[in-house]
């Protein structure tokens, strides 16, 4: 008999382990069978007795914080020492690349242990698959006798249902803890340098505006490559490697052309489906844009194709390529670096539909089969870690340069006026392109599934398959729906056992 939670629509144990790519591996560990009597059940919770300091209530504990690569937490375990000082709670951080951390996690809500008591909860592979495991933050922002949120409307509005949500409109899950962003990144004096001579060519001003397109895209970096050899060898680089990067590179010209995964993509991806229907990826606006991707590529850095975004990071900062689409984050390396001054950032090309900016911020939770107390004092690290002042804090720090989740930091006058260079907050520098990408019509949100995890690969490897010639754009998207399709129906199978 599988264990589920108490309103028996949790995730069995073997789902988890499936999902996770455990299996017999996981079951045959000494100790670890026994160990899943409680499997992925989340733990009710008993009411928080007073308590004269709401946040020296749980002093001498130890968290341990799981978390992927990334600049906030990279700030935040610098600088532990102010939430230290105001709770006793001592933090032990684990920074992983996110598909170790995906596994860990999953196989720490399977064996009912919770090791892990604040999550790094991806919205794609941790939060969709798994948030039966995860505690319901509404608990503790209810609770008396607990810290509450500083003013939850503050979060921006897309990236707390997109972060914190699933389903459930009204149960929340996370806090949104990062948010970056595709935009795109170009050399500014390379653009200005050459302008006149591309405007002339070409016909159109090179300088990204809000009606830059695809096909502009294309065309200067086609002339970049012929024409500006002496300063950049090539126009444009792709995190195209076959692995997760090429899905979020793809994704912003998919729904650029009108295309995308599944009906009412905006829904499934900002909310999450557990029926999201049938995928689209065979309409003829998904074949647009896979034909233009492939396109794309085909002139860009041959190097692209073995890039994720760290790789294609590196050759831009390299002077390898001129533009790129790229997360936003990078920008506090290139601001910092030799490159310092000579980067622009715009929002994404548009298509016939739209322009789309890929959205990969995430929320951090608190384990629900952790005990009791464990999560009680991971609440307010969570609360903490995503307050005002200490995001504040990390946008300013030397080692993290993480983005805001809250709209307040942005009216800062402080920040604001790192909004102009030379900044203290490189970051900031982007403000005017991850705004325009943030907009409910510009931003890019993929299907938040519990077989995301599956489709994400089907989708990258059929694309791989497209940028290396052995299949055409048509057949690329017609074998990933039938890949999304299998997946889909083994994820519903595992929810009926």
């Amino acid at each position: 008999m599988m264990d589920r939670d108490n309103g028996g629509t949790g995730l069995s144990r073997r789902e988890l382990l499936v999902r996770a790519g455990a299996g017999t591996i996981v079951l045959t560990a000494p100790g670890l069978l026994e160990a899943c009597g409680g499997g992925s059940e989340r733990r009710t919770l008993s009411p928080t007795p007073p308590s004269a300091d709401e946040w020296r209530q749980f002093a001498g504990t130890t968290l341990n914080f799981i978390s992927e690569n990334t600049a906030p937490t990279s700030a935040i375990a610098a600088n532990l020492k102010p939430f230290r000082d105001l709770t006793g709670i001592n933090v032990k951080i684990s920074q992983l690349e996110l598909s170790a951390l995906v596994q860990k996690v999953a196989l720490d809500f399977a064996s009912g242990i919770g090791s892990y008591h604040v999550v790094y909860a991806d919205p794609y592979q941790v939060l969709a698959p798994y948030h039966s495991a995860l505690a319901e933050l509404n608990q503790f922002n209810d609770d008396p006798n607990l810290p509450k949120v500083t003013d939850l409307r503050d979060f921006i509005p897309t990236q707390l249902d997109a972060a914190g949500k699933f389903v459930n409109r009204q149960t929340l899950y996370t806090l949104p803890y990062d948010a970056p962003t595709l935009i795109w990144m170009y050399r500014k004096d390379i653009f200005a340098k050459y302008r006149k001579r591309m405007q002339d060519d070409l016909g159109f001003d090179p300088i990204p505006n809000d009606n830059s397109t695809w096909e502009q895209f294309y065309a200067i970096s086609k002339w970049i490559r012929k024409n500006a050899r002496a300063d950049v060898p090539y126009g444009s680089g792709h995190q195209a490697k076959q692995h997760d990067s090429l899905m979020n590179d793809f994704s912003n010209v998919l729904w650029a052309y009108g295309g995308d995964y599944f009906r009412n993509g905006n829904d499934v991806g900002r909310y999450g489906s557990d029926d999201p229907g049938e995928p689209l990826l065979d309409t003829p606006e998904s074949i647009a844009g896979a034909d233009m991707y492939n396109k794309l590529v085909s002139i860009a850095h041959p190097g692209s194709k073995g890039w994720d975004w760290t790789g294609l990071a590196e050759a831009f900062q390299a002077g390898q390529v001129a533009m790129m689409a790229e997360w936003h984050e990078f920008a506090s390396a290139f601001e910092t670096g030799k490159l310092a001054g000579k980067v622009g950032y715009a929002r994404l090309p548009r298509g016939p539909r739209r322009s789309a900016n890929m959205y990969g911020g995430t929320g951090i939770g608190v384990n629900g089969v952790a005990p009791e107390r464990e999560q009680k004092a991971a609440w307010l690290f969570v609360n903490w870690a995503t307050s005002p002042k200490t995001q504040l804090a990390n946008l300013k720090s030397k080692v993290g340069g993480g983005t805001p989740t809250r709209e307040s930091i942005y009216k800062l006058p402080e920040v604001e006026r790192a909004r102009k260079p030379p900044s203290s907050m490189p970051n900031v520098l982007t403000t005017n392109a991850v705004f325009e990408a943030w907009q409910p019509n510009n931003i890019g949100l993929r299907p938040k599934i519990a077989a995301w995890n599956e489709c994400d690969t089907v989708i990258f490897t059929e694309l791989s398959k497209m940028l290396a010639g052995s299949q055409s754009p048509q057949s690329c998207m017609k074998n990933a729906k039938k890949g999304f399709e299998a997946a889909i129906d083994r994820a519903a199978a595992l929810r009926r056992q």
